[in-house]
């Protein structure tokens, strides 16, 4: 077993605990610290997922400047419709996101989807609109950095854990100063839904937050109530809204979010993330960066970047494309190579209605673009497939422990311009996402404690 091998090194020192035990141990772990997806614990498996320092600068690089592009886009799509136009906003969303947040950040907080290989790492997704799991991906580290395996481990590596938290917590109060806030500390609301399946993280946030000296609450945005002294939620007037409840439910819901949408209209209270993240939240804001008509947004450095770690991404509708150097009809083209592409919802979340050309009959996947021309208004866009990153991990089941070859799905956060950790989800399917059934497991960047001294 070479030395510099971590998932080697984990899985022989793994072979020596109790597995049955530490699956149930885990399991009552998980539980007894918040760390779950409703009433589905977040991690059956049990090995975290290795990345090296070399991993983490390529990432960081691309994440950090894909969230600069989008409060770059987000910025110009309000100068020129054009622009909205092809991100196919809707109407309400638009009138959202015209609206004067007090301050200039669009996403306080994001995270960009990725596939990491060793020669390659493209990004399928940008999630800009405050993204869930940061302290779900803390909390699982803390737990597994607990384990008698990861004691042996840092025998031969040495180890680091990710702290997102703290970062989205400084990153919040930032926006907060930014809109112009002067309180000190500032009373904090997580907002949404009270019937989520993520509510425990909230919980754990505003545990968190308020151990580091930031009050905060948890409320439905039905709890909220708005006059002319501020927006008031249990007896506290809130100077700040950590926004987790979404723009589509605000659009669909709107009774239900009047006084929080009153207030950010009157500029009573700083929300973030702002209802202007909307426009890099769209899918199609790949469309833009990949398609040459906004070019001159972006510079020749950043042009390179997006072509080597952006699919190429388009709205599925009657046009002609620039592809590879030249001009294709996209329709036809999308039906003679459905192998290569994936078609997704503009706008939408845990894989929902989402199909894979390569797993799809040609039959299924004309039936997909036929209801994309259809539900064009809504928008579906095209994409290219990417090459995902698979790995070996202990999982709990039935059995015991069994070794199961899964897809990883590597997430960055990234908190106003800053890396803060990731979010990583395993699937034995095509798709990686919690909501449909997936499961999540901490990173944690290793570097071999014989390389470390031989340098």
């Amino acid at each position: 077993m070479p030395p510099s091998d971590p998932i080697a090194t984990w899985h022989d020192l793994l072979q020596s605990e109790r597995g049955r035990e530490l699956c149930a141990e885990l399991t009552s772990a998980q539980r007894a610290r918040r760390l779950r997806f409703g009433d589905r614990v977040l991690c059956p498996f049990l090995r975290p997922f290795f990345l090296t320092g070399d991993d983490e600068a390529r990432v960081k690089r691309v994440a950090e400047t894909l969230w600069a592009l989008g409060e770059r886009v987000a910025r110009a799509a309000l100068d020129r419709p054009e622009l909205l136009a092809d991100l196919a906003l809707s109407d309400e969303e638009v009138r959202l996101a015209r609206i004067d947040p007090g301050y200039r950040t669009a996403s306080t907080a994001g995270r960009a989807d990725a596939f990491i290989l060793p020669d390659s790492l493209q990004f399928a997704e940008y999630n800009a609109e405050s993204p869930a799991g940061p302290a779900y991906s803390e909390g699982l580290a803390a737990l597994f950095a607990e384990l008698p395996v990861m004691r042996q481990f840092r025998d031969r590596y040495d180890v680091r854990l990710y702290q997102p938290v703290a970062a989205l917590l400084d990153a919040l109060v930032a926006s907060y100063r930014e809109w112009g806030g002067r309180a000190d500390p500032p009373q904090m609301a997580i907002v949404d839904w009270r019937e989520v399946p993520t509510y425990s993280e909230f919980e754990l946030l505003r545990d968190a937050f308020a151990a580091a000296g930031v009050p905060t609450i948890v409320c439905d945005p039905r709890d909220l109530q708005y006059s002319p002294s501020g927006l008031h939620a249990g007896g506290a007037r809130i100077d700040l809204v950590y926004r987790r409840v979404l723009i589509n439910d605000i659009v669909a819901r709107p009774d239900d979010c009047r006084a929080l949408l009153q207030a950010y209209e009157a500029r009573a209270v700083c929300v973030a993330n702002t209802l202007r993240c909307k426009i890099p939240h769209k899918k199609a804001f790949f469309a833009v960066l990949t398609g040459g008509r906004y070019a001159d947004l972006f510079s020749d450095e950043e042009r390179e970047l997006i072509r080597r770690h952006v699919p190429w991404t388009a709205l599925v509708e009657e046009a002609r494309v620039a592809r590879d150097g030249r001009s294709v009809d996209l329709l036809p083209y999308l039906r003679a190579n459905r192998d290569r592409f994936v078609i997704k919802p503009n706008d939408e979340y845990g894989g929902t209605g989402v199909t894979l050309g390569w797993e799809t009959s040609a039959a299924d996947w004309d039936r997909a673009l036929d209801r994309a021309l259809a539900e064009r208004a809504r928008g579906w866009v095209a994409q290219d497939k990417i090459a995902v990153r698979r790995e070996p991990f202990p999982i709990c089941d039935d059995a015991g422990v069994t070794t199961r070859d899964m897809l990883v799905d590597f997430a960055p956060y990234v908190f106003r311009g800053r890396l803060a950790g990731f979010l990583t989800r395993l699937s034995a399917t095509g798709l990686a996402n919690v909501t449909s059934g997936g499961g999540q497991v901490p990173a944690f960047a290793v570097a071999s404690k014989s390389a470390a001294t031989a340098n």
